[in-house]
């Protein structure tokens, strides 16, 4: 019988304790943001609505008869982009503008949905779509009366359009999103 040296035993022991080594599994930040506060709105344009107090308007344009705002949310770095246009027997031309713009975006995103908004108490009628993927806005809307008002907005992000790491912002702006086309109503 032969007898193995003791280093060899020593040198066996040693790598035969050793725990294998694996990976940490990926993990994804726990992004929380502050509960939503609501006030309406009444501006120099012919629309009012709620929106959140944690965002902040600027960017208010008059051109022409379009007017445009912006919604900044320097917390989620994001901005929504409102512009209103009166119809004036246009809603053909100013929808197939909106759905032309979204098509675009809709070329390199994973999947479209949308959403229908009709308010016959208020006079809203419209759409929400939501891109998924890499998308540079991940959040559009159209809303009308169908006879003079017409309103889009365009939420975008301050960031590389990596949907994943933006996700849980896409989900807290669409519900001001939807608040505001919830709470709109027209200036006559």
């Amino acid at each position: 019988m032969k007898l193995y040296h003791p280093i060899f035993i020593l040198m066996l022991s040693f790598i035969g304790c050793r725990e294998a080594v694996v990976p940490k599994p990926k993990a994804f930040l726990n992004l929380t943001y502050p509960d939503a506060f609501y006030q309406e709105i009444a501006l120099d344009l012919p629309f009012k609505f709620d929106k959140n107090k944690l965002a902040v308007i600027e960017g208010i344009q008059h051109k022409e008869s379009s007017q445009s705002l912006n919604l900044n949310y320097p917390l989620l770095k994001g901005k929504l982009f409102l512009s209103y246009h009166p119809l004036n027997y246009d809603l053909t031309r100013y929808v197939s503008e909106t759905e032309f713009t979204t098509k675009n975006h809709a070329k390199v995103a994973h999947e479209v949905t949308e959403q229908k908004f009709e308010n016959f108490r208020t006079n809203v009628f419209g759409k929400m779509y939501e891109l998924t993927g890499p998308v540079a806005s991940q959040c559009q809307f159209y809303v009308t009366d169908s006879s003079q008002h017409f309103l889009t907005g365009s939420l975008y992000f301050k960031v590389k359009p990596n949907y994943d790491s933006i996700l849980p912002a896409v989900r807290y702006l669409q519900k001001d999103m939807i608040r505001l086309v919830e709470s709109l109503e027209w200036e006559f």
